[in-house]
């Protein structure tokens, strides 16, 4: 069966096991054309399904309020450890940071005051803002993690106040605009499918109310396309392949992003949180990153894949019509794990490159520190290094020169990632010592007080 088929085999078993009125499905990758499907009916006489058809995305909309943050940090204009009261006046919990806000651990009570989801009504933004001394910290600061539709609406007024704008104009300047993100909008479209409450006991189907979530709209407002969403799935794993110049959010920033910071359940590590973005770690060192959403009648997954050969730029969309249908959620890592399997990334051809610079060639090979080995070596025009016997898809620690100092490098991805190397030379310029971390690194095994290890010969 081919990977298209597998696909939508699984697409289709998951509607009809879903009882879901209509799904849509959207796969992304760098090397291929994207794969599309829609299966069911819109329940909009105007507008049949199809392609264009636009969802609720409820929660993933958090993502765009997180990448609008790290914006306004990347700029300059906030820090995210700083209380959020240095931004905006507020009557309460002025003392919460952005970071804690974006990884749900300021302990932000989940709703703003009031039974919003009773009455459908929400505040609006200075009245969301001028209520704060209502809702509660259910939790200590930092305590662990507590999800927040409160906390997410806060950041998405403060970046908006920073630019002196709405954060629905935010978006669409910073974010829709400059990715193509067309068919994503605050406002519900015309092409709107309707969303339904889907009869538990029998194959009745209710169209649910579609509340204008005013103030709370940071955290969940946005309607769009399951293609639209695939491609941004895709930009936060690999903004180089979408955003090549970095005019959206710099690649080092979306892998500050996609960090984890806290897990969600104390026993079952099966998913965390970073800076705004869900991570649901995978077999074979993989991790699925982006975000569910749910809002009445409809449900959402989004996620890309990095890690364990994946494509460049993977991302998957699943979008539909149901407010209870869990296999959406499913649906979404089956689909990914699917095109690792049935479609995987082409394999590159090996080709030489140039050798390593003459000052750092003394550097290759094996080296010892602490008992064990570690080999270095220079590949993609850096020095790197690897424990023995670490799996090789594992990635390396890359080193670069200080400016000005070519023998004081920095630990700029992998294992000991922001830690110096630092390198001793023999009158003749050979590197006789390293020291990272500073852990001595030397061509024989030593103890820690210099001397070599025993030979085995009592010698």
């Amino acid at each position: 069966m081919t990977a298209a088929a597998r696909f939508e085999r699984a697409a289709r078993q998951a509607q009809a096991d879903g009882r879901i009125p209509a799904l849509s499905v959207a796969l992304h990758r760098a090397d291929r054309e994207p794969w599309v499907l829609t299966v069911g009916e819109s329940g909009n006489p105007d507008h049949p399904l199809g392609p264009d058809t636009r969802f609720r995305i409820g929660s993933v909309t958090k993502t765009f309020t997180a990448v609008l943050v790290m914006q306004a940090r990347d700029e300059g204009l906030l820090d995210l450890d700083e209380p959020i009261s240095a931004y905006l006046d507020v009557p309460a919990h002025g003392d919460a940071t952005p970071r804690r806000l974006l990884s749900h651990t300021a302990g932000f009570q989940r709703e703003p005051a009031g039974d919003v989801w009773d009455t459908l009504v929400t505040p609006d933004a200075a009245d969301l803002l001028a209520q704060l001394d209502q809702a509660e910290r259910v939790l200590p600061n930092a305590r662990r993690f507590h999800y927040s539709n409160l906390g997410f609406a806060v950041l998405g007024h403060l970046v908006a106040k920073l630019h002196g704008t709405t954060w629905e104009q935010l978006f669409a300047d910073r974010i829709g605009t400059p990715l193509g993100l067309t068919a994503t909008t605050a406002d519900r479209p015309a092409q709107a499918a309707v969303g339904y409450l889907v009869d538990e006991y029998s194959d009745a189907a209710r169209p649910e109310p579609q509340p204008d979530l005013g103030g709370v709209g940071p955290a969940a407002q946005l309607w769009s396309t399951a293609t639209d969403m695939a491609r941004w799935a895709s930009f936060l794993v690999s903004p180089q392949t979408a955003d090549p110049d970095g005019k959206v959010l710099a690649a080092a920033t979306l892998e500050e992003m996609r960090w984890p910071l806290t897990p969600r359940e104390e026993t079952v590590w099966a998913s965390g949180f970073g800076l705004g973005l869900l991570l649901a770690p995978q077999a074979r060192r993989a991790v699925h990153v982006g975000h569910d959403g749910a809002m009445p009648g409809f449900l959402a997954g989004v996620y890309g894949r990095r890690g364990d050969g994946a494509p460049d730029g993977l991302g998957c969309a699943v979008l539909g019509s149901s407010g209870t249908a869990g296999q959406v959620n499913e649906l979404v890592h089956e689909l990914l794990r699917i095109a690792v399997d049935a479609d995987p990334a082409e394999i590159k051809p090996w080709r030489p490159a140039p050798p390593a610079p003459r000052e750092y060639r003394s550097a290759l090979g094996v080296w010892w520190s602490e008992g064990g080995q570690f080999v270095f070596s220079w590949h993609e025009g850096a020095l790197q290094a690897r424990a023995a016997g670490v799996p090789a898809d594992r990635p390396p620690a890359v080193f670069r020169p200080l400016p000005d100092r070519p023998d004081v490098l920095r630990t700029v991805s992998g294992r000991e990632a922001g830690e110096q190397l630092r390198l001793t030379r023999d009158e003749h310029g050979v590197i006789v010592r390293m020291h990272w971390a500073t852990y001595r690194f030397t061509r024989v095994q030593e103890a820690f007080d210099g001397g070599a290890a025993w030979d085995g010969n009592g010698d």
